[in-house]
């Protein structure tokens, strides 16, 4: 009689419990601010180069958010995958269990049955 695998549930808690406080931990990480260049720098440089020192810094803030939220996601794909696994088993185990059940009760069904047979037959004796 196989049952559901709770050792392998719990010794894969802690894997799952990980996974789930990185990515916790990751989405509620506060955008990092950018690099303030001094304003005395600032004030030294012609409009287009204050310009393309603008830009400069909000495409260093956009690809620090791309690469966040790239391992977010790769952290959020691991641990969905953990669980659908571990879901997985469970669900396989639950289901022999269920024609485990079906069959013990048809069993028992036809037990009863002849148990009232013999019950029958000895009374009519």
């Amino acid at each position: 009689m196989q049952s559901v695998p709770w050792a392998e549930v719990v010794s894969n808690a802690p894997k799952v419990a990980a996974g789930a406080k990185k990515l916790w931990n990751a989405v509620g990480r506060k955008p990092s601010a950018g690099a303030q260049v001094a304003d005395a720098t600032q004030a030294a440089l012609s409009p287009e180069a204050r310009a393309i020192t603008a830009l400069t810094a909000h495409v260093s803030e956009l690809e620090t958010a791309t690469k966040e939220l790239q391992e977010q996601m790769l952290a959020s794909s691991e641990l969905i995958k953990a669980l659908a696994e571990q879901n997985t088993q469970l669900i396989l185990r639950i289901e022999t269990q269920r024609r485990r059940m079906a069959w013990l009760a048809a069993a028992l069904v036809l037990v009863g049955v002849a148990a009232l047979a013999s019950l029958v037959l000895l009374l009519v004796r």
